[in-house]
């Protein structure tokens, strides 16, 4: 199955029929990282990371899983309030 989020001169390419459900997507695209998500409700999610720093760590991810455990340990670095 190909990758459902991808990138071209253009801008980003979403395929949401190749999209699983509750599962993050990411790619890189001048110089930031677009995080897409398709909810329960088929409902489209986009983020853009800008921090260079976590741009650079996102940069080396090969999978998804990794993606996503990237996200929980850098969550639990930051002082977050509720």
């Amino acid at each position: 199955m190909d990758y459902p989020v991808s990138v071209d001169e253009n801008g980003l390419k979403i395929k949401p029929e190749k999209m699983e459900k509750e599962k993050l997507y990411h790619c890189i695209f001048k110089e930031k990282a677009m995080l897409v998500f398709k909810d329960s409700q088929d409902v489209m999610n986009c983020y853009e990371i800008e921090e260079k720093d976590l741009v650079e760590k996102i940069k080396q991810i090969s999978s998804d899983d990794d993606l996503e455990k990237l996200f929980e340990e850098y969550l639990q670095g930051q002082d977050l309030k509720n």
